[in-house]
């Protein structure tokens, strides 16, 4: 009798996942929903502050592009379900944020991180290693990401000020529901991260977010 081993190579969903990738890096975002900036008139912005905007958008649409990484290496690496559809329920309103954002970039007349690809497959290693650790420590990097990301977002408001109402109102939504992928990655039992890996964390993020701004 064949015992199953629900860790096996499944080349169908790598391939499935590997489709997923390109579709991230390569098309351009559709969002489910309607982005949360659509019913607020555009304001006259100068230039600098539009750049400014614009480049902020842009590190926020790389944070997303990982996190699509982040979600499917964790993703291949679990076989509990719950945390499976957990996960895929994270992703997809990810996905909405990555086009939110994608859309404000363009809006604002700047351009997506050349860097993409790089942050993509980085983040997709870190992803499945994490979740090659166990389940819990699984749903504490899930956590912990998403609480860095939580404070990352409230430091972009912080620096747009009462600026930009459109842009704003994207970061708030995105911001809101960060927080909701955290409380149910700490409702099905994650692990509190040491602090070594917390702050391994920050300088990776910051060394991400320091780049894409300008790249």
């Amino acid at each position: 009798m064949e015992i199953s081993n629900p860790t096996r190579f499944d080349l169908d969903r790598c391939i499935l996942e590997f489709d997923k990738a390109l579709r991230v890096l390569l098309s351009d975002s559709v969002a489910r929903r309607p982005s949360p900036a659509e019913p607020i008139p555009e304001e006259n912005l100068n230039d600098e502050v539009r750049r400014h905007a614009a480049a902020l958008m842009r590190v926020n649409h790389c944070g997303e592009v990982c996190a699509q990484a982040l979600y499917q290496g964790q993703s291949l690496a679990s076989s509990n379900e719950d945390i499976q559809g957990a996960l895929a329920k994270a992703a997809s309103e990810e996905a909405d944020h990555l086009a939110w954002s994608a859309q404000r970039v363009r809006e604002l007349g700047g351009r997506l991180s050349l860097l993409n690809p790089l942050w993509y497959a980085g983040s997709l290693v870190l992803g499945y290693a994490a979740g090659r650790l166990g389940e819990r420590w699984n749903l504490g990097f899930l956590a912990e990401t998403e609480r860095q990301v939580e404070q990352h977002l409230q430091g972009h408001l912080e620096r747009l000020g009462s600026r930009d109402a459109k842009t704003r109102a994207v970061i708030e939504g995105m911001q809101r529901e960060e927080a909701g992928h955290r409380r149910t990655a700490e409702a099905l039992g994650a692990r509190d991260l040491p602090d070594p890996a917390k702050r391994g964390m920050r300088l990776a993020a910051r060394l991400m977010t320091t780049l894409s701004y300008w790249i």
